[in-house]
């Protein structure tokens, strides 16, 4: 029992790719994983099981009669997967026209115009681009809350820094 407390904890020294060819001489083929503490935990269980005894023959047939009798999917029913659909599927490319067609923002001026803003005795400019999108400084942004993210160095919504529909 020694031998194997010792060999198993040389296997923390060994690289990956040594954990592999051992993994690969233990069970007689060869490894489909790199995940070194998966190796070294399969490499441990067969290293004490070879030195204790494996399962007995008894506990073998009663896998073996379990493993028969059992249902085995390797997928879940499509059912389980996803709620039943009521209409025709959305292709990519109404997926790419719906992402592409937003709907304007009413709080937002019109396309080609500034945002101002003073803040922290600088004066922040910001043009609302043609695509939706907007310009800071040369950079472009998909939302005005990045700009401002940008400009204070933390997370504040677009819309509030810049008080664009902000009622009083």
């Amino acid at each position: 029992m020694l031998d194997v407390i010792t060999e198993i904890a040389a296997l923390d020294q060994m690289t990956t790719g040594e954990l592999a060819e051992r993994y690969a001489e233990l069970h007689g083929q060869p490894c489909r994983t790199r995940h070194r503490a998966y190796l070294i935990r399969k490499i441990a269980w067969r290293l004490q099981a070879n030195a204790e005894g494996d399962l007995s023959e008894r506990a073998r047939r009663r896998a073996v009669e379990l493993a028969n009798d059992a249902d085995v999917r390797v997928m879940a029913p499509r059912t389980m997967l996803c709620a039943p659909q009521r209409h025709a599927p959305i292709t990519r490319t109404k997926a790419a026209a719906a992402t592409r067609a937003k709907p304007y923002d009413s709080r937002l001026p019109a396309p080609g115009s500034a945002i101002v803003r003073e803040y922290q005795g600088r004066t922040h400019r910001v043009i609302f681009r043609q695509d939706g999108g907007f310009e800071y400084e040369g950079e472009r942004y998909r939302t005005l809350s990045a700009v401002a993210k940008r400009i204070t160095r933390s997370h504040v919504n677009g819309f509030r820094f810049f008080r664009l529909g902000v009622q009083g």
